[in-house]
């Protein structure tokens, strides 16, 4: 038989997350903010969206992952490409890093989105950071999904 997890749920989402990141657009992109939550649950992670001023990229679906760096920094050319790739200690092809998580769906510029995964406990993803790219993941293109720039970043504490 199956569980319906809701119950369960319900009152782990109305405490405190485990972990967090104040997401900030890059400087093409100010007006994306939010948050991304990090609730433990069971053996894996509830993960929790809410992110605002996303650009009209066309298909409103927008590449979301969990990358290896520690900063949201960059340069010219990658506003913020001291993220890092994909978080994959464990060396598997995309879509099967840690770090993959589903695409965002943006809905005249506001996404909210929340899923469980048992491929990290917060505390594996703490001191790493949350991309945003500015067209969806393939989940097929390696190594990363083809989800082309980053938009926005946030590093999760």
């Amino acid at each position: 038989m199956y569980e319906i997890l809701s119950e369960s749920i319900y009152p782990l989402l109305s405490g405190q997350p485990e972990r967090y990141a104040n997401i900030k657009g890059g400087p093409d992109y100010p007006k994306i903010e939010g948050m991304v939550l990090f609730y433990r649950f069971r053996k894996g992670t509830v993960v929790v969206a809410d992110i605002a001023g996303l650009p009209d990229n066309g298909s409103g679906v927008y590449g979301f992952h969990i990358h290896e760096g520690k900063a949201c920094t960059g340069n010219g050319t990658d506003a913020f490409a001291d993220a890092g790739l994909h978080l994959n200690p464990y060396g598997k092809a995309h879509p099967l890093h840690m770090g993959d998580m589903p695409v965002l769906f943006g809905n005249n510029g506001t996404a909210w989105a929340a899923f469980f995964t048992e491929r990290f406990l917060p505390g594996e993803v703490a001191g790493h950071t949350v991309i945003i790219h500015d067209m969806p993941d393939d989940y097929e293109t390696q190594p990363s999904g083809g989800s082309g720039e980053k938009i926005a970043c946030g590093v999760i504490y």
